[in-house]
């Protein structure tokens, strides 16, 4: 038997490691809470407030992610705490810098994209500012006392030397069964405070979260950014590892009906259909080109002066949206030439390259045309050669096929990538279809002084005056192209279009007001954050003006091939830009306009959690003014969205062929 010295010593010592046992654990909890509210706040989502129930399932997805802590002698809990909290720092922080270029999360498809985003060098770190160290501050304290505590020798005392005593075999059982249990009352208890709250919310003000095609932010305002990252895995599982995902033949029936439906509403009819047939196509999609720019100038100087010139013999879609979501330049690419939507999570180039859509490039070669596209990066960089070879291009010029020999920010500058795209543009067979991706406008804009030739006043310094001299750059690189074209003989022969494939980035709303000089609504922000230009140059200089309508992405393959005159049946989900009829234009986000009205969706799930906006009076109205345009987007995302996971076209077109061969 142990003496009574010696079990009071026994018992002190345990009390001790089990005092050090929850202390760890509170502090890590302590901490994480603390990084989630800092994380909250710096997202500045201004719909976005944290509540009581948000504090419930942020505790209790942090006991689900470190329970099993409880179960693990003391020196391997603290270790395995520390790492926890270095984890979840680390995709916090990653989180908060991603969600500031692309407004969204990480995701497991964004993670399998990893060289892209890691590209984006320059950018990131831009996106960083000091107070970020507030994350990882805790750190210059836990990881040096972990290191301590880890290389601490055990003490010596009576009760190490009666390790066979039947006392002290008790107490380690004792022990054992407290780690056993704690650890399985925090599995409960999180799990409770975890699901519970949610399940609330989508039987109540979130209906049908998880089977929408919600915004991820909607997710994180009802799952937390813990929760958000754990469904985010278990769909994706679900779609990728688990099965391969299927679709009831009643809802791909409907969705066939749904096509059937849409192409009768814009026959292939009017005053241009087929007026430029066998004509070349010059297509250029320009990076970060805002529509808020067009027209625009800063001390009296033309930010634009080329595409303002453009502009007047050309069509020009002012109201045109980028209809982008995380695949953001591949995004534009896709929705451009395949008519159909972004993804909610990823970006269709790197995760569903192996479906079936009727693109742009294929149907033209088809009728006879050449199809090239060039870009002088990287040939992998968002998987584009396995992407263009399905899209049946004849060659993708890439960064190997290029001079470098004017290198401006991530390549080739845009004036010699103009250059050079059209010297090969020479030796291709006519009609051609050319698709060029600039680079020299992107984030972070960089430009070298010597090429910065606008006079930005007070912007100096600010990384809205930085974009405005890229701006200023690529329009005089748009000089040089027409002017080249001219000389080649393209110019009469070509349709060229010119279009901006996303925002800037920059959402700092004082920049703008600063620079157009009043102030903007969350209407305006909207819009200018969405708006591109579209310019659209015909031969002849025909049907040139300023076209106000509604117009996106998913607009332009159906355009091209009305000017053409191919009377293609693809499956698609716009249609031309030369008719009468109304057109609702969708935004990944669930966004919409129709010309008469601009919903704009929040956090919040459901129509009613946004806002209604009456375009003539620029004045938010009644909510019910958008529930159809609400209900015709939700559908239109939810079929392209379907189209392409379920890999819907190869079935329809396979049931097509096989009803023709019956006798």
């Amino acid at each position: 038997m142990l003496s009574f010295h010696a079990r009071r010593g026994l018992r002190s010592r345990v009390a001790r490691i089990l005092h050090y046992r929850f202390t760890a654990f509170w502090i890590f909890l302590i901490l994480m809470m603390y990084k989630l509210v800092l994380f909250d706040d710096r997202l500045r989502l201004t719909l976005i407030k944290l509540d009581q129930a948000d504090y419930v399932i942020a505790v209790g997805s942090l006991l689900l992610v470190s329970f099993w802590t409880l179960w693990l002698p003391p020196k391997a809990r603290l270790v395995s705490l520390t790492l926890l909290n270095m984890l979840w720092t680390g995709i916090l922080y990653a989180d908060l810098v991603y969600y500031r270029y692309f407004d969204d999360f990480i995701t497991v498809p964004v993670l399998l994209q990893a060289g892209q985003v890691s590209s984006l060098g320059d950018s990131i770190r831009s996106l960083t500012d000091a107070g970020d160290l507030l994350f990882i501050i805790d750190w210059l304290v836990m990881i040096p006392f972990t290191v301590i505590m880890l290389l601490r020798k055990n003490g010596s005392g009576a009760a190490r030397g009666l390790s066979f005593a039947g006392e002290l075999r008790q107490e380690r059982r004792r022990r054992l069964i407290l780690r056993l249990v704690s650890g399985s009352l925090a599995l409960i208890l999180g799990l409770g405070m975890t699901l519970l709250p949610i399940k609330r919310a989508s039987d109540t003000w979130a209906v049908g979260l998880f089977e929408g095609n919600w915004w991820n932010i909607t997710l994180y305002n009802v799952t937390g950014l813990i929760g958000f990252h754990g469904y985010d895995l278990y769909r994706y599982s679900r779609d990728h590892v688990i099965s391969q995902p299927k679709l009831a033949g009643t809802e791909i029936e409907r969705i066939r009906e749904w096509f059937v439906a849409s192409r009768s509403t814009q026959p292939n009819a009017g005053g241009l259909f087929g007026k430029y047939k066998d004509s070349n196509v010059i297509m250029v999609q320009t990076e970060a080109l805002m529509n808020f720019v067009i027209g625009q100038s800063v001390n009296g100087q033309e930010i634009t002066p080329n595409l303002n010139k453009l502009m007047k013999e050309s069509l020009y879609f002012s109201n045109f949206y980028h209809q982008t979501g995380q695949g953001r330049t591949s995004d534009a690419d896709f929705v451009t030439h395949s008519s159909l939507l972004p993804l909610p999570t990823g970006s269709v180039f790197t995760r569903y390259a192996d479906r079936d859509f009727d693109t742009l490039p294929e149907i033209l070669k088809d009728q006879g045309y050449s199809a090239n596209v060039f870009h002088s990066y990287d040939a992998s960089f968002w998987n584009r050669t396995t992407m263009y070879r399905e899209m049946k291009y004849d060659h993708f010029y890439s960064k190997k096929d290029f001079v470098m020999n004017d290198v401006l920010g991530w390549s080739l500058s845009d004036k010699a990538l103009f250059d050079q795209s059209l010297d090969y543009m020479k030796n291709i067979k006519q009609p051609f279809y050319s698709f060029l991706i600039t680079l020299s406008s992107h984030h972070p804009y960089h430009l070298p002084e010597a090429e910065r030739k606008l006079d930005i006043g007070g912007l100096e310094g600010s990384i809205l005056g930085d974009y405005l001299q890229s701006i200023h750059y690529v329009d005089a690189a748009f000089g040089e192209l027409v002017e080249q074209m001219k000389e080649q003989g393209l110019w009469d022969d070509t349709i060229l279009l010119i279009y901006g494939d996303h925002d800037n980035s920059i959402k700092e709303k004082e920049d703008y007001e600063k620079f157009l000089g009043r102030e903007l609504s969350p209407l305006d922000m909207e819009q200018i954050m969405n708006q591109v230009p579209l310019l659209i140059h015909l031969p002849d200089g025909g049907s040139a003006g300023v076209y106000p309508e509604p117009s996106g992405m998913m607009n332009v393959a159906p355009s091209i091939l009305h000017l053409l005159g191919i009377a293609a049946d693809p499956y698609w989900i716009g249609g031309h830009l030369f008719g009468d009829e109304e057109r609702l234009i969708p935004l990944r986000t669930g966004a919409f306009s129709d010309g008469k009205v601009f919903y704009l969706p929040s956090e919040a799930a459901g129509l009613q959690g946004g806002t209604c906006y009456d375009l003539a009076s620029r004045q938010p109205t009644d909510i019910q003014a958008c529930s159809q345009g609400y209900e015709e987007t939700q559908e239109m995302l939810q079929v392209s969205d379907q189209v392409i996971m379920y890999d819907l076209l190869r079935q329809f077109k396979a049931s097509s062929s096989s009803a023709i061969s019956k006798p």
